[in-house]
């Protein structure tokens, strides 16, 4: 395959869209489309859909591509959107990956196949380089996602270089969710001269990560607080970047202190006086009722607001 033509890529703050559900647990397409407008409107650059943040592993392929129809049909720019293709099924991933770029999305993030474990750099470089050669578009840029605490199938430094120099243009960059800072500096300092575009995977380490030459940041908490991240990316060089910093890590301390997922689901039903927000689909659960009110509480004490929904 040739090299890929250059485009712009998506810079800035990624919000992993939470997917709302019914109360059979279908996914509900409307309230999706509705909220990540909202997020687009309030300062996000990109959509990472079918993310972790997203249920997306809780999902089948037919209900992500429906969604992912809705999106576009919905006045979602195709342009705006990182859909997470990786699965455990080289055929899923393949499938989901060549709907994405057939629809015009940014670019898509494709975890690693995390069933089996302790699987060697040779394994996952031949599911990556199968899920490009077969979907063989020259628009195709694929983000690897490398989330070892919950995956457990980590993306190695050396298989990153060894994509790079396979599919240049096309392996495009990486969504770092190991929450080691270190690790994302080395791919930084490794690889960003290739124009490998790394992203973190929590805003608290979104200005390091500019000042070392990253391109954003792809955060749980850009479902609920886009805004404030978006303006530390537009303001990183600014004399007040550092309290801009300080303060989106105070949302995210108080998020954090509870199950994510369903945090982040309370928080925007209780925003957007619309219970139904707080479906998850099992195994997981929704906050137990202490739990919500002292997320909104220290969120309400902070100064916190989703205005717009």
């Amino acid at each position: 395959m040739k090299p890929a033509t250059a485009h712009k890529r998506i810079e800035g703050v990624l919000s992993p869209v939470v997917t709302p559900f019914q109360r059979d647990l279908s996914p509900d397409a409307g309230r999706f489309v509705k909220h990540c407008r909202w997020l687009l409107r309030s300062g996000c650059a990109g959509l990472a859909v079918f993310g972790t943040n997203s249920e997306a592993n809780s999902m089948s392929v037919e209900e992500k591509l429906e969604l992912l129809e809705a999106l576009v049909k919905g006045g979602v720019p195709a342009a705006t959107l990182m859909p997470g293709t990786g699965h455990c099924a080289l055929t899923d991933s393949v499938r989901m990956t060549r709907e994405a770029v057939r629809k015009g999305c940014g670019g898509v993030l494709m975890l690693p196949p995390f069933y089996y474990k302790g699987v060697s750099d040779e394994g996952l470089f031949r599911n990556f380089s199968e899920v490009i050669e077969r979907v063989g578009d020259e628009r195709l840029r694929l983000y690897l996602y490398h989330i070892p605490p919950v995956s457990q199938v980590g993306i190695s430094l050396g298989l990153i270089e060894r994509l790079l120099k396979r599919y240049p243009g096309i392996v495009a960059g990486a969504k770092d969710s190991s929450g080691d800072w270190a690790n994302t500096k080395a791919m930084l300092d490794n690889f960003k001269e290739a124009g490998f575009d790394v992203f973190p995977g929590s805003e608290v380490f979104l200005l390091d990560g500019l000042r070392a030459g990253g391109k954003g940041c792809i955060t749980a908490t850009g479902n609920v607080n886009p805004g404030p991240i978006s303006e530390v990316f537009r303001n990183w060089r600014g004399a007040n970047a550092d309290k801009l910093q300080a303060g989106i890590n105070v949302t995210r301390k108080i998020m954090q202190k509870v199950p994510m997922i369903p945090a982040l689901k309370a928080v925007t039903a209780h925003f957007a006086n619309d219970p139904a927000w707080k479906t998850v689909r099992p195994p997981l659960t929704e906050l137990d009722p202490a739990q919500e009110a002292q997320v909104l509480a220290e969120l309400k004490a902070s100064g916190f607001s989703m205005s717009g929904l």
